[in-house]
Formats: structure tokens, C-alpha cells, sequence
């Protein structure tokens, strides 16, 4: 396996130990096939962060955790990597384990993994459950801070949370849609990913309680569950979706939301408006071609540079007022989307 690296390098960009990592360099038997994609995803991390490595600065290690869908969490990835070289007086090292579904054992192994390995902070999306808080106790006890991102787990023991104010966010979905519809009735589809997300949760509840109070002739239809991933999002949209439905709005706060669109056109519902989350290569194609109205989006680069800095004060590398703050809701249209993330997808 062809690599310019330390061995110790390695092993510390993939949490092995290096006897492990001479084992697959030198294609020794006896190695599992995840301890080889590991080893071989440490190696274009640390291809990636070959600038870096040569920054002289404290070294943060840090272990980036989070179910989400892929095209999420390159967004997450792509974000964190562009901010890197910002952070001095600290050099940072991410580790990346992502997945599109985790099981919340899987997660809390994950975390533990980490404990006994060893880290300077862990950046985490996953679901608002006990034995995932537990287990960021656990890091917390062995000194090692937790910020929780995009979807929080507020009575944990994590450091800090950031992202997006997921209870702004619902509630200028509501706005917006009572505004396109201008008072008329029928029904609104809403579809979360996965309830055990505390962000969507927020969003889910803004969004209602504003409905509630502003526009009551709306009902809704919930079609949630899909994990934000194409296929299980059509499954759950069909179950719930018929002609006679009626659908004159979509909050999409999950994703999915090409499947969303196709068992609309399939059932000849047309809704007024379409509200989703997040300026990934789906969306803006979407935005772009008019089938979705409006992206309801917060800038990545921010929130990952605020939760770095979560991290960094946590080490006494700065003070707490250098922490930026959390990114705010902007409502993107066709016509206002960020130059620097429409270049991306042309």
C-alpha cells in the first residue's frame, strides 16, 4: 500500500495501533477488511492534511462522528477541511467516521472506541437517546470534550452545541408556506428523517405549534421516517401518499427529497411550495430546476468553525469570546444561491 507516512502517523490518523498498521502495509494475513479501509481512509486523510502536518502549532486529534446521509456528510467533511488551516495557534487532525444509518449501539461502541484510544474532542451528530448521553459521560470523565452538532443532545454532558436554531428554522417554514398559500386550505406534508434526531425534532415542533396558532384551516400529513435516504423515504411516502390527498405545501426536514418529489408526481399532487433543509448537489439541482421552492440552509464552514473552537477554548488555546457563534437560518431561492456553493455544481 503506497504511502508517504510514519508509521505512528498512521496509526494515530486511524486510532490502530502500529503493529496493527505494519500488518496492513506490508499485506500480512489475519487483518480484517474494515481495519484495511481504515487504515487506507487514515492515509487520504492525512493526504488531505499534508499541509497541515507541516504547521508547527499545538496538534489537536480530533474524531468526527455522525449518522447522516452521504451527501450530508460530505458537506460536514468538505466544510471541516476547508476551515482547518484557520485554527492557528492549534493544528487540527480530523478522523472521520460517518455512516448513513448507525444503530445507537453502534454509536455508543464508536464513542467508547474513542475513550479507550484516546482523543481532544469529538464533533457529533446522533440521536437524543440515554445510552448515547451516557456514553459522552463516559468521554467526559476521561477528559475528552463532546459538541454536539446540527442535532443536539442538550442534557448530556456535552461541551457545547452547534448548528442551526432548529426551532428558528420550523418556524420560518411555517411563515413562509402560510405565505405562499395566502390563506388557503388543505394539507401539509411534513418528513423527517428520524425522530430520535433532536434538530428535526425542534424544527417539527416549531413548525407545528406555528401552524397551530397561525394558519389552523392547514392539516398535516406526516410521512416521516425515511433516514433522509432516497429509497426508505419513497417506501414511507407511498404508504402515506394517495390522489385524493390534497397536498398543498411540503416541509422536508430530513431529506430525500427527490424521492419525496417522485411519489408526488406519481400520485398527481402538484403542492404550491416546497420547503427543504440543506444546499447539497440534490437540493440546488432541485432549487435550480424549480421543484423545490425554497432551501432553507446554514452555512457549514461556520458551524464546524464554531465547534472547533468549542474544542480549542476547552484546551486553553483561546478565550472564550474568539468562539464564533452558531450560523443563522437564510432562506435560499433559485435566485440567491451562494456563489461559492453554486461554482461547486456546475
Amino acid at each position: 500500500m503506497a504511502h508517504r507516512f510514519l508509521i505512528k502517523e498512521i496509526a494515530l490518523q486511524a486510532g490502530l495501533g502500529v503493529a496493527t498498521v505494519d500488518r496492513v502495509l506490508n499485506g500480512r494475513a489475519h487483518v480484517r477488511e474494515g481495519t484495511r479501509r481504515r487504515v487506507e481512509q487514515a492515509i487520504r486523510e492525512l493526504e488531505k492534511q499534508e499541509t497541515q502536518l507541516a504547521t508547527t502549532g499545538r496538534k489537536l486529534v480530533i474524531d468526527v462522528v455522525a449518522e447522516a446521509p452521504s451527501r450530508f456528510s460530505t458537506e460536514i467533511q468538505e466544510a471541516l477541511e476547508a476551515e482547518l488551516p484557520g485554527f492557528h495557534p492549534a493544528v487540527l487532525r480530523p478522523r472521520f467516521l460517518m455512516r448513513e444509518t448507525m444503530t445507537t449501539a453502534e454509536v455508543v461502541e464508536t464513542l467508547r472506541s474513542i475513550a479507550q484510544r484516546g482523543s481532544h474532542g469529538v464533533l457529533l451528530k446522533a440521536r437524543d437517546v440515554s445510552e448515547i448521553s451516557a456514553a459522552i459521560g463516559e468521554l467526559k470523565a476521561k477528559g475528552i470534550p463532546v459538541v454536539t452538532t446540527f442535532s443536539d443532545i442538550p442534557l448530556s454532558a456535552r461541551i457545547a452545541y452547534a448548528g442551526l436554531d432548529n426551532r428558528v428554522a420550523g418556524a420560518t417554514a411555517a411563515y413562509l408556506i402560510g405565505q405562499w398559500l395566502r390563506g388557503a386550505g388543505g394539507t401539509v406534508l411534513i418528513t423527517m428523517s428520524d425522530e430520535g434526531f433532536r434538530g428535526e425534532e425542534e424544527r417539527e415542533a416549531s413548525f407545528r405549534r406555528a401552524l397551530r396558532v397561525k394558519h389552523s384551516n392547514l392539516s398535516l400529513l406526516d410521512a416521516s421516517g425515511g433516514h433522509g435516504l432516497n429509497l426508505q423515504t419513497e417506501e414511507r411516502m407511498r404508504k402515506v401518499v394517495t390522489k385524493s390527498s390534497r397536498i398543498a405545501a411540503v416541509y422536508s426536514m430530513g431529506g430525500g427529497n427527490a424521492a419525496v418529489l417522485k411519489v408526488l408526481e406519481a400520485a398527481k399532487q402538484d403542492p404550491i411550495c416546497f420547503i427543504g433543509h440543506d444546499l447539497d448537489r440534490d437540493n440546488v439541482g432541485l432549487l435550480l430546476r424549480g421543484k423545490v421552492q425554497a432551501i432553507l440552509h446554514h452555512e457549514l464552514r461556520q458551524d464546524m468553525r464554531s465547534a472547533c473552537q468549542h474544542i480549542m477554548h476547552f484546551h486553553r488555546l483561546i478565550p472564550a469570546s474568539a468562539i464564533a457563534p452558531s450560523s443563522s437560518v437564510v432562506v435560499v431561492t433559485p435566485e440567491n444561491i451562494p456563489e461559492h456553493i453554486a461554482s461547486r455544481f456546475r
